[in-house]
């Protein structure tokens, strides 16, 4: 298996986790580093993909906040939140970015599948979606950026979040969609045990 795979066991600034990414990017181009599997979490922040708008941001001053360049508009990230993100070399993998969102979306569907929680993507709105009483809940979501056919960024699975925190954003630019935490449907699996989980599923959707 041609990748590296990092465990972070204490919360990374989120600056210094895309500084990292960037460089590895650069290094992969280069051929001298592997491809990235970084499982992570990070301190509060709000985070604004190329997409997102201003007037989006509802609270500006609740959490720190932070413009980048992945796609997709504005999300949370904190405490409570699986951080997943990767570096694949899509040079080699296949040049079909819509074909790498797609076997996101599996992966994140298979670990959740795992542990009994049925889940779906919806074509209409980025991200891995719950359906209860009726509802639709977003418990994921992914956001990617490509340079030179080299992927990365990654998705962020709800855990066990302060959901208030999605109060001061219109989260994914998602109004009339509501947020759920994995901890709603399922006890939290041991943190070893779901990272575990996430490699084994990754490994089985993208055949490393």
């Amino acid at each position: 298996m041609n990748i590296e795979i990092k465990i972070s066991k204490k919360p990374i600034d989120y600056q210094s986790a895309i500084n990292f990414l960037e460089k590895r990017v650069q290094d992969i181009c280069n051929h001298k580093a592997k491809e990235l599997l970084w499982i992570l979490e990070h301190q509060n922040i709000y985070t604004c993909g190329i997409s997102g708008k201003p007037e989006e941001l509802l609270e500006k001053n609740k959490i720190p906040t932070i413009q980048t360049n992945r796609g997709g508009k504005w999300t949370y990230h904190g405490k409570g939140q699986k951080i997943v993100y990767i570096v694949l070399n899509l040079n080699s993998r296949g040049k079909a970015i819509k074909k790498l969102i797609r076997s996101l979306e599996q992966w994140i569907i298979a670990v959740l599948n795992y542990y009994k929680i049925q889940s779906f993507a919806d074509s209409k709105n980025v991200g891995i979606w719950i359906k209860k009483n009726n509802e639709e809940y977003k418990i994921a979501a992914i956001g990617i950026k490509v340079k030179k056919w080299i992927a990365y960024h990654g998705f962020a699975i709800n855990l066990d979040v302060d959901k208030n925190y999605y109060k001061g954003i219109i989260p994914c630019g998602i109004s009339d969609k509501g947020i759920i935490n994995f901890s709603e449907l399922r006890t939290i699996p041991k943190d070893q045990d779901i990272n575990s989980i996430i490699i084994e599923k990754f490994k089985e959707t993208f055949k490393d």
